[in-house]
């Protein structure tokens, strides 16, 4: 998923999968342009937090050309901008800082829910081989309280090995692949909190998943999406998604979403603005 050709300076080409729904995801996207930015960083400066907007549909037929612009190259941080072009123009554009490891105090302030039901105990709904998806039912129970509304809670875990955290490239393969599922909840989320909202009926078995983005929607789409790389953590283990909108203004919903590891360390934070035209 994220083996990238060069081809010239600072520019690299990836591919991915045909998807049911004959675009790219936008993970996908976004997870490729990390890595050419990260291609181009040190390998001790690992990335604590990307911006990305969606700019336009793209084509899982194409290749992806990913242009890297060296903003900044400091002591403690580096700054990289890229764009991510097909033949229609440009599809994305993502910034993405960098930073040298700094000793400093660890607080967590956020908690993960209370008595969510472990992944072992649910169905696996996932859309693509690469990752498992378990869905925490919406009657799971007291999990506690959560700024916002349309709250989705689920259990997400890489299907391969991307390696070990002590080796700089597989722990930024771990954050790349957290940056590509982190993009399946924060629409669904808008949707969920919208009266107008009227859920995707499920799929049959056998047939092709894919992420829900509205059976009442005229026509949705993700607009920009921000990850925070808060602690090092293993994708191929399990992580619980928390995600709420926190209001919707002007056909566009904001989703804030909270990575848990099993035993509630909060590893990641990511927000997205999703439009939803009903």
């Amino acid at each position: 998923m994220f083996e990238l050709e060069p081809h010239g300076p600072d520019t690299f080409v990836g591919s991915g999968p045909e998807y049911p729904w004959h675009s790219l995801y936008g993970g996908q996207i976004v997870a490729q342009a990390l890595r050419a930015a990260a291609l181009t960083v040190e390998a001790d400066k690992p990335p604590h937090s990307l911006r990305a907007y969606f700019i336009r549909r793209g084509d899982d037929r194409e290749p992806v050309r990913y242009e890297v612009d060296r903003i900044r190259n400091g002591r403690s941080f580096s700054t990289r901008r890229v764009v991510a072009r097909q033949a229609v123009g440009a599809i994305l554009n993502l910034e993405a800082s960098f930073q040298r490891f700094e000793e400093s105090l660890t607080i967590q302030t956020v908690t993960m829910p209370r008595n969510v039901p472990s992944p072992d105990s649910l169905d696996d709904v996932s859309w693509i081989e690469t990752f498992e998806r378990r869905d925490v039912p919406d009657d799971a129970g007291d999990l506690g309280e959560r700024t916002g509304g349309g709250r989705l809670l689920r259990w997400f875990r890489h299907t391969g090995s991307p390696g070990e955290l002590d080796d700089p490239a597989a722990a930024l393969l771990h954050q790349c692949w957290l940056a590509y599922i982190s993009d399946d909840v924060p629409a669904e989320a808008v949707l969920h909190s919208h009266p107008q909202y009227v859920p995707r009926p499920p799929v049959p078995p056998g047939e092709p998943q894919r992420p829900d983005d509205g059976e009442s929607t005229n026509y949705g789409a993700s607009l920009d999406h921000t990850i925070w790389f808060h602690r090092p953590m293993r994708v191929d283990q399990w992580h619980l998604h928390d995600v709420t909108c926190h209001g919707f203004v002007g056909g566009r919903g904001l989703s804030i979403g909270h990575v848990f590891a099993l035993d509630g360390t909060h590893t990641a934070t990511y927000a997205q603005e999703f439009l939803a035209r009903f």
